[in-house]
């Protein structure tokens, strides 16, 4: 792995987690946390990372003097917003298989790349490598699902071709298409 990923999770009193966002090297993270003096979110990183931190009064008087740098950070915020919208419409109405497929479909957008080494050499142009990695624990996290829920989902989307899998700790193979496709019936 590669992406320098950090997962935002929060907590249940119960001690139940909910993954609310995997970022990638150079996203901001805490952001909101940074305007609410009381937040339950917590970050852990999946690799080697490096993180900056701001403080809150220094971070306000950076917004100040730049407006720009205000208006990109309203705008990051928004688009934070609408995403965890999309999100939470999905866990409410959707079935497991669709909040899988929309997560894939988000974290292709955010790691997805070209295939390397054999899938490369087949010419996979409406795949994509999915350059993280996730355990099927933390896919389930992610959609509100238990494990066995989401490895047996994960078999039948590859046998559908919407995804591939060479083995294990392996990159997983996204046909974007496919997904698309998927997310839209």
């Amino acid at each position: 792995m590669k992406s320098g990923a950090v997962r935002l999770y929060t907590t249940t009193a119960e001690g139940k987690e909910l993954t609310l966002d995997i970022l990638a090297a150079g996203h901001l993270f805490g952001e909101i946390g940074s305007l609410v003096t009381d937040s339950n979110i917590y970050a852990v990183t999946l690799e080697d990372s490096v993180i900056c931190t701001m403080e809150y009064e220094q971070f306000k008087l950076i917004l100040r003097q730049n407006p720009e740098i205000a208006i990109a950070f309203i705008e990051l915020m928004s688009k934070r917003v609408q995403e965890v919208e999309q999100f939470l419409e999905h866990m409410a109405y959707s079935s497991v298989r669709k909040r899988l497929l929309f997560l894939l479909y988000k974290l292709s957008e955010k790691f997805g790349e070209p295939p390397m080494g054999e899938a490369a050499a087949r010419e996979k142009s409406e795949w994509v490598q999915l350059n993280i990695e996730l355990t099927h624990q933390e896919l389930a996290s992610m959609t509100g699902n238990i494990r066995e829920t989401i490895t047996e989902t994960l078999n039948v989307l590859t046998a559908e071709g919407i995804l591939e899998k060479s083995g294990p700790r392996k990159p997983l193979l996204i046909n974007t298409a496919r997904l698309k496709g998927a997310l839209e019936v």
